[in-house]
């Protein structure tokens, strides 16, 4: 595993050309190495049945053996049991949890403490009363993920390329969390993302793909460019 003090502080703000990838949804050996190629410094793996980008517990191990030292392996969840999160960490090498489900403040902290493990909270934003629950995650998760909320009736919590209003984000208070923003981001349109919310960390999958858990590894480079970050 990775030393984890840099998963849970925030970014410093000194460097406005350093902007962290995560590219997430991982499901083989070739997108690992494309992504670690580009340069991230996150690779997710999704472990959720309904989503295209789902691995199992022995496809996510065979293919964090692969990740490179330095990065982290963060393994996002919905809604998970006990059950499913010890079986989970106790196969799969990771060095973060991400709760991308309607996980209470109460159950992120419990899952924190019962695995010691940073705890990424992906929190849903559509409209300006959306935001008011990021204080209250930020007191118990290490980081933060804001994403576009899903589409009524979706099944997929995430990973629907559609964004939210950037602007709801300028202007507004650094949490003292480090957080990372998500949602219908690609390389055209990273950049102007980031200048607009100050984001120091992004987070991209079907962004980056040729189809549905199968990633480009040319689009992924062009995203990197797009940051400065290849």
């Amino acid at each position: 595993m990775t030393s984890s003090r840099w998963l849970t502080e925030p970014a410093r703000r000194a460097d406005p050309m350093t902007t962290a990838i995560k590219f997430c949804g991982l499901t083989r050996p070739q997108d690992v190495a494309a992504a670690a190629s580009a340069g991230a410094r996150y690779l997710g793996f999704v472990f959720f049945p309904k989503s295209p980008r789902n691995v199992t517990l022995d496809q996510a191990r065979a293919l964090a053996l692969d990740v490179p030292m330095g990065m982290a392996k963060v393994a996002l969840t919905v809604d998970a049991d006990d059950a499913a999160l010890d079986a989970l960490v106790a196969q799969v090498p990771i060095d973060m949890i991400q709760l991308h489900g309607h996980e209470t403040v109460d159950r992120v902290a419990a899952v924190r403490a019962r695995y010691g493990l940073p705890v990424m909270k992906a929190l849903g934003i559509a409209g300006p009363a959306d935001l008011a629950q990021i204080d209250a995650y930020e007191a118990v998760a290490d980081q933060l993920l804001i994403d576009a909320k899903p589409p009524e009736g979706s099944d997929l919590p995430g990973g629907n390329g559609l964004a939210f209003d950037w602007r709801l984000l300028a202007g507004r208070k650094y949490w003292t969390r480090p957080w990372m923003l998500a949602g219908g981001l690609t390389p055209d349109n990273v950049a102007e993302a980031v200048r607009l919310t100050g984001a120091r960390q992004v987070d991209v999958s079907s962004g980056v793909e040729a189809a549905p858990g199968v990633k480009d590894a040319g689009v992924m480079q062009a995203f990197a460019r797009a940051l400065g970050a290849d």
